[in-house]
């Protein structure tokens, strides 16, 4: 896990949201693992890219962190144009899957398999107006019971399609009404802490 893409997916609304505490975050996460000697390439999406480019830069991307606000319970528009973009080009060249996984000769074979990048990893970093107390609560009108995570499931299975291990992401919570920044830094440091001791491990680096 030595090849980290980090990608900026915010999008900016003039008066609104203008990404100040997402590019925050991305320059905290790039900054911590550029000190421990990771290599490191960035994108921001609001900012323009080459498709080909970032095919490339998936398919270099041990880990691939995507650092965003949530609009409308979901990703900023601007995200899905770059994925339906940068993975239907990959699909095209073969270079992060070649199919859906499914086989006319092996009914065995599920839907979603067809993935190439087996030992990538995934990650969401993301900033939510909704406060944490309702997620992972049944009671909760919202997201009856559901995590930040299965909220956004829809994103990261996108790179689960093309072979990417999904890691438990990190979120930052009620950012307009009730923001907790200071306390969100550090978790994000432990989160970062952990990520990097997962690495040592799987590799017996010290």
């Amino acid at each position: 896990m030595k090849n980290i893409l980090i990608i900026n997916a915010h999008q900016k609304w003039e008066g609104m949201s203008d990404g100040k505490l997402n590019d925050m975050y991305q320059n905290i996460i790039t900054s911590y693992l550029k000190d421990r000697n990771f290599n490191i390439k960035t994108t921001k999406i609001h900012d323009g890219y080459d498709i080909n480019e970032e095919v490339d830069k998936h398919v270099w991307a041990d880990l691939v962190i995507t650092q965003t606000p949530v609009f409308w319970l979901n990703l900023p528009w601007i995200h899905k144009k770059y994925i339906d973009e940068v993975f239907t080009a990959s699909w095209a060249q073969e270079k992060l899957l070649k199919d859906d996984g499914r086989s006319r000769n092996d009914a065995t074979k599920q839907y979603g398999t067809g993935g190439i990048t087996q030992g990538k990893k995934y990650m969401l970093s993301t900033t939510w107006n909704a406060p944490k107390s309702a997620f992972e609560d049944p009671s909760q009108f919202m997201f009856e019971g559901k995590s930040a995570d299965d909220a956004l499931i829809n994103v990261t299975n996108i790179y689960k399609f093309s072979g990417f291990q999904i890691i438990e992401g990190f979120h930052s919570y009620d950012v307009v009404k009730n923001p907790q920044i200071e306390k969100d830094v550090v978790r994000l440091n432990e989160k970062l802490n952990a990520l990097i001791k997962n690495y040592q491990n799987e590799t017996n680096y010290i």
